[in-house]
């Protein structure tokens, strides 16, 4: 096992990670080194699965997108949150990157070209110490905002 599958596995045994578990906030799927794979609880009660790639975790922020775990894939765009036209579709936007990444500041894929939200968004950007509770924290935010609206299709 390298160092950062170790960090990854210390940072979802950790209390701030854990807490959010408890809280039924997310839950921890499975790692299957160096994906992560995590459950976050929308506010109409339905799960929807991140598959992070932490390769350098922490050093190098996490990238992660909508992911069908029956089917190995990336989520069929009908399955995905969608928006009232705000924040939430800004960020899971599934002709990003073929859906393989949320356009967050603390992504990995997203923060390539984006110096300014360094200065603009300071509280989003990637702060290792944080681990990747932070990410998750800022997608569960979207999934209960106002903004949010069910996918088109249930899952299968």
């Amino acid at each position: 096992m390298g160092p950062d599958e170790r960090a990854l596995r210390a940072d979802v045994a950790s209390p701030g990670f854990r807490l959010g578990e408890v809280d039924g906030r997310w839950k921890l799927i499975a790692i299957e080194w160096p994906h992560v794979f995590i459950g976050i609880i929308a506010k109409d009660e339905r799960g929807h699965v991140l598959r992070f790639d932490c390769t350098d975790f922490p050093a190098a922020p996490p990238t992660a997108g909508p992911w069908d775990r029956g089917g190995n894939t990336v989520l069929p765009f009908d399955r995905w949150p969608r928006s009232k036209g705000g924040r939430l579709g800004a960020v899971f936007r599934p002709e990003w990157k073929a859906g393989t990444a949320l356009y967050l500041p603390c992504d990995r894929e997203a923060i390539v070209g984006h110096e300014n939200w360094r200065t603009e968004m300071p509280s989003k950007i990637w702060r290792p110490h944080d681990g990747i509770a932070q990410y998750l924290e800022l997608v569960h935010e979207l999934l209960h905002s106002h903004d949010y609206l069910p996918p088109l299709v249930s899952a299968a």
